[in-house]
């Protein structure tokens, strides 16, 4: 017996009976869910998948490269991408080949926790995560004023920052701060570095990823603006890092 449901996009997927088995991501924020709520299913995940840390799977390469003939091998009964994350290309080839991939497309914190709510829930046909009503309580409710503009690079040489919309600067509004852009408009614009120190933000969220900004790589390029290093994983993966973003960033 099969049935048929559709992803983030549309796509109908055919899927057997009962609970998915194997799965490959090629999602890191992905990667930690199913990690964290079906462990023993996940037979492949990408290079970029960092959590958890102990993550024992056969590596296929990264987002934007994926060994598509090791996934094949591999079987699985699901692929799990996304959108923004991985090429289209990868996916239609991957289909040809016979396997079923869903696709995830997350903009926003609800959008991020129905979608894996449908995908974990729906798709893979497994129990609910604690991990999952947690995040739901932790992020359900009105966005609050802003008490804080914040600039968010995620890149250097050029400077690239988040923009609107995003996943990240929603999850940022939820608690408070507001994503500026000194103006330029995108999800991710490129902004001169003069324009960012002086877009009269209070504060310049520097994160790990991905770009590696670190104590001697970014703070010294604001004069004018404080910076403060964070956990790039915590404001731009969805997951069950949600928990812990909940509290650490704003905290």
């Amino acid at each position: 017996m099969t049935r048929t449901l559709r992803d983030d996009l549309g796509h109908a997927v055919d899927l057997s009976d009962g609970p998915v088995c194997r799965v490959v991501s090629l999602v890191p924020s992905l990667t930690e869910a199913v990690a964290a709520t079906a462990p023993d299913v996940l037979v492949g995940a990408t290079d970029w998948c960092t959590h958890p840390a102990d993550l024992d799977v056969t590596r296929v390469r990264g987002t934007k490269n994926p060994d598509r003939a090791a996934i094949v091998e591999l079987g699985p009964d699901l692929v799990i991408a996304n959108k923004e994350e991985n090429r289209e290309l990868d996916v239609t080839r991957l289909r040809e080949a016979g396997l079923a991939v869903w696709v995830t497309d997350i903009e926003t914190v609800p959008a991020a926790l129905a979608s894996m709510r449908r995908l974990l829930l729906e798709a893979c046909a497994w129990p609910e995560p604690t991990w999952l009503t947690e995040a739901e309580r932790l992020w359900t409710g009105d966005v609050p004023k802003p008490h804080a503009r914040v600039v968010v690079p995620i890149w250097r040489d050029p400077w690239m920052v988040v923009g609107h919309p995003t996943f990240t600067a929603d999850l940022l509004a939820r608690l408070g701060l507001d994503a500026v852009t000194a103006g330029v408009e995108g999800r991710y614009p490129h902004v001169d570095l003069e324009q960012l120190d002086a877009a009269g933000a209070d504060l310049i969220l520097l994160p790990d990823e991905p770009y590696v900004f670190t104590e001697t790589d970014g703070p010294e390029a604001f004069s004018r603006t404080a910076t403060r290093l964070v956990n790039g994983r915590l404001i731009t993966w969805y997951g069950p890092s949600l928990i812990e973003a909940h509290t650490a960033i704003d905290g």
